[in-house]
């Protein structure tokens, strides 16, 4: 039973903590007593996964969730998707919402087709990015983006990368993050309060 406590204990400590260190990222890149703002990334210029051109200006007028993936990824990336839908429909009903991006690491595979059959199954409202390589990789490392192909054989490879969804305001600016293994009703208060600001 003493265990049982323990581990229960260090499980709430490190959610606490998760939280605690996205919130400080927050507060250091946008401070909310001078005003200041922090616009991550960089202008790009790709294509989203209906064939259309999109550009930075995708993250204007609405609140965005952006997260970097790619469409091979047997957990992280269904997993976090099929959440910010599900948590969008409750911010929804609150009548506030939100875009989801997902822009891929592996321009090589996510094409525009692979990410037009991919982005369906996880409900209206996504946008899927792809774009030519260096174009691609250029705007994950203007995002400070990590990723890395590993157990690559003659049939595919997988991509480690940064799991982190960013939280963008209606002028695109930076204003927060959600990190993967944070509890539900953490990341459904974020969403909450991103959807406030105006």
């Amino acid at each position: 039973m003493k265990k049982i406590i323990i581990i229960a204990a260090l499980f709430i400590v490190t959610l606490i903590g998760a939280y605690s260190l996205s919130e400080y990222i927050a507060r250091q890149l946008y401070p909310q007593n001078t005003g200041a703002r922090m616009q991550l990334g960089s202008p790009f210029n790709l294509t989203a996964h209906t064939g259309e051109a999109i550009t930075e200006q995708a993250f204007q007028g609405t609140p965005s969730a952006v997260f970097f993936g790619f469409t091979h990824c047997p957990e992280v990336c269904p997993t976090t998707l099929n959440d910010l839908t599900n948590l969008r429909d409750e911010v929804t009903a609150g009548k506030k919402t939100f875009n989801i991006f997902f822009i891929t690491v592996d321009p090589a595979r996510d094409t525009v087709a692979a990410l037009r059959d991919y982005i369906p199954y996880f409900g209206d409202g996504i946008t899927g990015i792809t774009g030519e390589e260096e174009a691609v990789y250029a705007l994950a490392r203007a995002w400070g983006i990590f990723w890395e192909k590993n157990n690559i054989t003659e049939s595919g490879y997988n991509i480690d990368h940064t799991a982190t969804v960013f939280l963008l305001d209606d002028k695109g600016y930076f204003k927060g993050t959600i990190d993967y293994h944070e509890s539900r009703d953490i990341a459904l208060k974020k969403l909450e309060r991103l959807t406030a600001i105006r």
